[in-house]
Order: C-alpha cells, then structure tokens, then sequence
C-alpha cells in the first residue's frame, strides 16, 4: 500500500486521481463514437477532427492512423494521447507505440489553430517518424516535414513552414541561435510555433537541459602552454592536487600551487598581473589531467578529441568543452590544438524549452524525474498503463564486497545465461568498461556498441534480441529503437520465449533509478518474457559518492557476495543521495543561467524593434544629425542603419557572454574568500549588463560617423573591421550534470553548496 500512496503523490494525488478518472471517461467515450465512425467516408472523417469533443477528436485520429498507417490504436495509447494534448508528460513502456501517439497528438494539436514541433534526440528519429507518420497526417491535408543536419537555410525555411516538424532538439536550437544574427527578416528560417513535444522527455528535459547549445565566429583558440601542461603532468594525487569524493572537482595543494609556482620561475600561483591568467590555465590543464579520462569521457579519433556523451553511451556530435578545456586535454594527448571560437550567442536547452506556449513530451521513464519536470518545467506526469502485463522478473540486485568479486560473477552469469540460448543485453557505463567485458568474453561472439562504433547501433540492436545473442552495450543505445525477440525480422521468436525472452544485465547501479529503469525496460516488451539483473559491489563509483563519509559493516561470502537486507537498503540510499546531488546541481546550475536568460530576453526585444521598424534609422539621425544630413537620401540608408546598429549589439552581447563566462569559471576562488558565488555571480552579472545597450548605441553612432557610405547608403564595414565572422558554426558545450566523474566542468558550481 505504501507503493501505491507513493504512486499518487508523485502524481500529485487526489487530482491526479480526478484526472484518471475524467482520461477512462473520455477513452470510453472515444470508444463508442469510434464504432460508428466506421462507416463514414474519409472525407466525412476528416470533417469531424474539428469537433470540440475530445472523445470524438480521439476517435476520429484513432480510425485516420487504421486507415491509413494500418495502425490500430490501443486504448491505452489514444488515452496518452488525450495527456498529451492536455499538456502531460506521459511514462510509456518500451515497444508501446510512442510514435504514433506523437503523431496523434500533434494531428490534434494542428486542429486546434496551433503548429507543432516534435523534438527528437537524434536525425535519424526525426527522418524516419515524419516518413513513417506522414500519410497520417497527410489525410487531413496537413502537412509534415523534418530538420536535420545538413539542410540548408532555404531547405529549412521551407520545413519549418510546415504544421508539424519533427527534428533533434540541437538542431531547432541551433536555429534559434542563427536567427538571432539575422540583420534582415527574410533571412530568418523559424516560424512562430505554439507547442514542443518532446520524444524522450526525460534525456532532453532532464539529462541535457543545462546543456549550452553554441554560436561560435573564427578567432585563434588558446590553450595551456605545453610547458603548463608538462609540469601539471607531474604532478602527484594527495600530495600536490586533491579530488573531491564524487571525481568532480579537482583543487591544487599548498605544495602543488608551490611546486607549480617554482616551475614556472614564479613567487606565487596567487600574486602578480598575470597570476590569475596563468592559474586559469594551470587550472584547465590539472581538470584534463586529473578528471578527464581517455574512454570514458573521450576518444581519440583521426587526431581529433570526439566527447561521449555519458548518458547515452555514444560520441556526442558536435559537443565540445569550453574552448579552454577542450584545447587543455588537445595538448595533453599532444594533438594540434583546434581553432577556438567568439561565442556569438548561447542558450540551454532549458532556455529553448521556455520559448514555447505548450511543453508536453513522451518517455519510457518520466516518474522518477517527476520533482525536476514539476520543479523546472511546471510539467504534470500520466502514467499510461500496459497494453499487455508486464511478465519480465525483474531479480534482486546482486551485490558484492569488491569490483574484482562483482566482475568474475557477472563475467559467469553471462556465461551462464548464454549457454541456455537465451539472448543477453549487458549495459555497462563506459566505453572503457564494455572494452574490458568483451574481453573477458573473447572466446565468445559478443557484440560491443559503444561510441567507437556507434554508428553500426541500428544492426546490432536489430539483432540483440536473437538466440544466443550476447551484446554489451554502453548506456542506453538503440533508444527509439525495439529489441525485437528472435531477431529482427523475429523468425525465431519462439525460441526465445521458450528461453525466458531477453536479458538485461547492469554491470552497476547508476546516479539515477531513471536510468538504471531504461536499461531494464528494454526487456519484457509488449507483454514479453525477460529478466533484469543488477551487479553492484560496494566499490561501485554511485555507492562510493552517495556513501561518503558513511560506514557500513558486510558480511560476504566465500565469493564476495553480500546477502544482508541492510546492504540493499544502504545502496539504495546512496541512490538516493545521488539524486538528491544531482538535482541540486541542476538547481543551482540554472540559477546562474537564469539571469543570463532573462538578459537574452531583454536584447530579444532591442533586436525585434531595430528589425522591424526604422528605430535605428531615427536613433541615428538624433545621435548624429549632421552625418545623416549628408547622406538621408541614399536608398538603403535605413537598412545600413539597422545593419551598423545591430552589429554593435550582437557585438557588445557576445563581449558580456565572454566576461561572464570567465567570471564563472574563476567564481570558486569567492566561494574560497567567503563570499555567496551565486549573489557575486549576479551582481557581477547584473553590472556588466546595464550599460551595454547604450555602449551598442554609442558606438554604433561613433561607426555610424566614420564609416564610408556608398551613394546606395551601403556601408563599408568591412573596411573598419566591423564585419560579422565569415565563418560561423554550432556546437554543444558538455556541461550535463548526469554526466559522470569529471565530464561535467559546470557541475562544480553545484558542489559548493553541499
């Protein structure tokens, strides 16, 4: 009973109670009215979708997807439908039919005068679902396109023109970023749009919400010196440098911040004009040293570093730490150092969430992030039931005293299981660890996917769920993908029913019981056989930072194993320490991006008036009277005006963006002197921002005068430097706070306040 409460609180209780039962009232309705639509026309069919019943829209989108995808929807997907469309996050299993109760919701969406995105966590999701959807929407002369990677503006434009467009979440924010550079209307690609719906929710809202999304224009990058990083090299963990229990910070000892001091001929690491220049650098090339490991958190590929994005498993496109960072661990695997970038503008995913008037999504596992979805987003979960009962046996945890006994059990329990026939599914936690699983398994025919080979995932997923399959995978690969028993085309699925279906086995818990319930919901599809299994050791990198500074007392047997109800209660605190951490993070990470958020908004509404109407024109004629005196009879002069105006703004923007970005990665050295980082933070923001509009102003008025001016009243500002960058491109800082160890460089921000 204590569950079942604990269901209807996460919920929120006797309303959510209400709202089950007005979703079972409807769904029946929707039923009924479905029956006698049957024998309508299509035509007829289409006509009704703009009923103001929502048991009759239900049913109306309901027979469209028999019609024409031969789609035949459950009761339970047209009631997460009826969620969606009223604004939830909706928790459905794994091989339950999300995509087309996506499609529903967004048809019904469009019905009611509002266009629609449908963000997506990878290219491939967002082609392959407006294809596959498309008749769907197509028979109510709607119209659906997609964006992904290598579209160009004019393609793009005319997409998003479309009523629904589904594409990745990077990509859609990616052209926020470039819009905002625009310095005419037509070069814009984004339309208005009313509602985000949100595939796997709870990766995009949660995993990656603080994940900076970058505009960045060609500048030189700058790294450590190689004889920084040489002798950061030498240094020694407990005697020069500290790390944090957690591995997520890094600090420099007394003896370390001497003994650097000494090598670089220097009094002091603390004292001196450059002290604070040199100890950032000192600073980056110690995090790459110390808490960036090569693959775990980065491969080494074709000279080039490529980041793991660690809650999927795979190279993360486009990401790169900030330019520092990223050029840091460059010179430490002694590879060129990359081009850096001006960032020109920024925004979290969070931040992109925001620009829509409806927010609802659609994921596996939405309840254990129901408080970071209510807290950070005022989104209310629905948990839509099973078209069929759950038959997977989700087993106890296993759990062992030392890595060394947790690996040789699971190494034999794989072993076991694959002697039977029955397919295995081993998530592990990095690409370090699935290398050293396969290993251990050599002598068998094991498919590894991870990010080295991530881009062979849709076969081997496609086949993981056949006989005697035996695929360890990182993390969650093959998300918007099922695991089909017997094989792809599932010819042997008998078999493998007769065998006990798929296997999923965790070599370790993770920070999260949301992911820990993603890799074990990709068993037991669609009322399938299947088995879950957890290794865990008291060792394990979760049990070691929620366990800190607590003891506990085990009794193992003669194989390292660990058999007692208070050591399952201990690890599942430490999850929920863990948790608890990484919420904290996430709330005090956004509390630095807010105000940023909040001053984009404002530099939104200068832009939107110099586009759009001639304020900049009269600004400068009032400001410098005389120049425009000389030239107010040239054809273009007021797109010149809007063009010298907004350069100056962007540019004092992307200049506030820079300052900020250095005062918070120095902001742990006030934390140090006593001082509130956040409120420093903030007044330090608040500051820098309130002259900058009238510093654009000025110096646009100061350009403005000594420009030269063609007789069209095309400015030459090239000539004075002040052309925007020829060269732009996009890319993601890492900067996730589920990330492990020492993949996150922002969460430091959140451990101060612990």
């Amino acid at each position: 009973m204590a569950g079942f409460d604990w269901f209807w609180r996460a919920m929120g209780g006797s309303s959510a109670r209400k709202n089950q039962k007005r979703g079972k009232e409807i769904v029946a309705h929707a039923s009924e009215v479905r029956r006698q639509l049957k024998s309508l026309s299509d035509d007829d069919l289409r006509g009704q979708l703009q009923t103001s019943d929502m048991g009759t829209k239900l049913a109306v989108l309901a027979e469209a997807a028999q019609r024409t995808l031969g789609l035949d929807p459950f009761d339970c997907q047209v009631k997460a439908v009826l969620h969606l469309l009223d604004g939830d996050v909706i928790q459905m299993a794994t091989g339950e039919g999300k995509t087309l109760v996506g499609a529903m919701a967004a048809v019904g969406f469009v019905a009611e005068g509002k266009k629609v995105h449908i963000l997506t966590v990878n290219d491939y999701l967002a082609r392959r679902d407006s294809a596959w959807m498309s008749p769907l929407v197509d028979f109510f002369g709607l119209s659906v396109g997609a964006i992904y990677e290598g579209l160009d503006a004019n393609q793009r434009r005319q997409e998003y023109l479309k009523d629904i467009v589904y594409g990745p979440v990077n990509e859609i924010g990616f052209d926020v970023l470039r819009d905002r550079q625009v310095t005419s209307r037509t070069d814009q690609v984004h339309t208005a749009v009313d509602v985000a719906l949100v595939d796997e929710a709870d990766s995009v809202l949660v995993d990656e919400a603080l994940v900076p999304l970058v505009l960045a224009g060609s500048i030189p990058g700058e790294a450590p010196t190689g004889h920084i990083t040489d002798i950061v090299r030498d240094l020694r963990e407990n005697m020069h440098y500290v790390i944090d229990d957690d591995r997520r910070n890094v600090f420099l000892t007394d003896a370390g911040a001497d003994y650097v001091a000494a090598a670089l001929g220097l009094d002091s690491l603390y004292d001196g004009d450059q002290a604070a220049h040199i100890l950032v650098h000192v600073n980056l090339a110690l995090h790459a040293k110390a808490l960036l490991i090569r693959d775990i958190h980065y491969l080494v590929r074709d000279g080039k570093i490529q980041l793991i994005d660690s809650s999927r498993g795979r190279i993360a496109e486009l990401q790169r730490w900030p330019d520092g960072l990223q050029a840091a661990v460059e010179v430490k695997e002694g590879l060129s150092v990359s081009e850096g970038g001006k960032i020109l503008d920024t925004i979290t995913i969070q931040a992109l969430m925001g620009r829509y008037a409806t927010l609802c999504g659609m994921t596996g596992t939405a309840v254990e992030a129901t408080d970071q979805l209510r807290q950070f987003y005022d989104l209310g979960v629905a948990v839509i039931e099973r078209h069929k009962p759950l038959t997977r046996f989700d087993e106890a945890d296993r759990i062992y005293a030392t890595a060394e006994d947790k690996n040789r059990a699971l190494v034999a329990e794989i072993r076991r299981i694959h002697d039977t026939g029955q397919p295995v599914l081993v998530g592990t936690h990095d690409v370090a660890e699935s290398e050293a699983l396969a290993a251990a398994l050599s002598d068998l025919d094991v498919n590894v996917l991870n990010a080295k080979n991530d881009d062979e995932e849709a076969r081997i997923i496609a086949e993981a769920g056949d006989v005697g399959r035996i695929t360890v995978s990182t993390q969650m690969a093959g998300r918007g993908t099922d695991i089909r028993l017997g094989g792809a085309d599932e010819s042997r699925y008998q078999q493998v029913v007769e065998r006990g279906g798929l296997a999923v086995i965790g070599t370790g818990r993770h920070k999260t019981a949301r992911l820990d319930n993603q890799l074990r919901g990709r068993a037991g599809r669609q009322g399938d056989p299947g088995l879950s299994l957890f290794f865990v050791s008291l060792h394990d990198d979760m049990v070691v930072s929620g366990g800190s500074g607590e003891h506990i007392t085990a009794h193992p047997d003669a194989e390292g194993r660990i058999d007692q109800k208070r050591v399952d209660d201990f690890i599942a605190h430490c999850q929920r320490v863990t948790e608890g951490q990484l919420l904290e993070i996430h709330a005090q990470t956004w509390k630095y991006n807010k105000l940023l958020t909040d001053q984009r908004a404002i530099i939104d509404e200068r832009r939107a008036r110099l586009l759009d109407t001639d304020q900049a024109w009269k600004e400068l004629q009032e400001r410098a009277p005389e120049r425009a005196a000389e030239v107010k009879d040239r054809p273009k002069i007021a797109e010149t005006a809007r063009e010298i105006m907004l350069f100056h703004l962007d540019e004092e923007w992307s200049e506030h963006l820079s300052i900020m970005d250095e005062v918070r990665e120095s902001i742990h050295l006030r934390a140090v002197a006593k001082e509130t980082p956040l409120d420093e933070f903030h007044r330090i923001a608040v500051r820098e921002f309130k002259d900058l509009a009238q510093r654009a102003v000025d110096k646009a008025v100061e350009t403005f005068q000594e420009v030269t001016i063609d007789p069209q009243g095309v400015a030459q500002l090239a000539d004075q430097g002040r052309a925007r960058p020829s060269a732009t491109w996009t890319y993601m800082v890492s900067d996730n706070p589920l990330a492990s160890g020492g993949n996150s460089v922002m969460s430091g921000i959140g451990n101060i306040f612990r």
